[in-house]
């Protein structure tokens, strides 16, 4: 396909950490399904799993914490290999370690392809191309990270408002 797509609810599904990753691309061999979840910075955990990538998972994944089941997907998202990417809120239910990683997957994930990424969380896409803010459904500014802060405008204020509860 040539949309890929991680969003905020994962969905996974009855069967291994290993075809659930396969699930974008079923020909992938073992070994490409590892290097995917390697690119996505799940394999150590993965690794550190009683069967590792053959761990059964029930529908909930209820044995995975809200991270893990968000690096499974994007797992799955770098081994489909779109040309397109949709990153809807990735990172919203995650704590601030298991969002590094998944920053740096989608930082890979993301290199040379055309991709949307839709957050509230600065940190998300502060190194994007091209950022638009929207307020209300309107588009209220565009520009870069530096471009936006330097304008003091909406993103400055949103910027300002997530660094001081931070460091508060």
């Amino acid at each position: 396909s040539e949309f890929g797509m991680v969003l905020q609810d994962t969905w996974l599904f009855n069967g291994t950490i290993m075809d659930n990753i396969r699930y974008s691309r079923q020909e992938a061999s073992d070994e490409e399904v590892a290097a995917a979840a390697q690119v996505a910075q799940a394999d150590h955990f993965i690794r550190t799993l009683p069967e590792s990538y053959h761990m059964e998972l029930n529908e909930e994944a209820s044995n995975l914490s809200q991270g893990e089941k968000q690096l499974l997907t994007i797992a799955r998202a770098v081994l489909a290999d779109s040309q397109i990417m949709i990153l809807d809120e990735a990172t919203s239910s995650v704590d601030t370690r298991t969002e590094v990683l998944i920053q740096r997957a989608m930082d890979e994930l993301t290199k040379g392809r055309t991709s949307f990424i839709i957050a509230h969380r600065i940190s998300t896409i502060r190194n994007a191309d091209l950022i638009l803010c929207l307020n209300e459904g309107d588009i209220v500014e565009q520009g870069t990270h530096e471009e936006l802060l330097a304008r003091g405008g909406f993103y400055a204020n949103m910027y300002n408002s997530q660094f001081d509860r931070v460091a508060a």
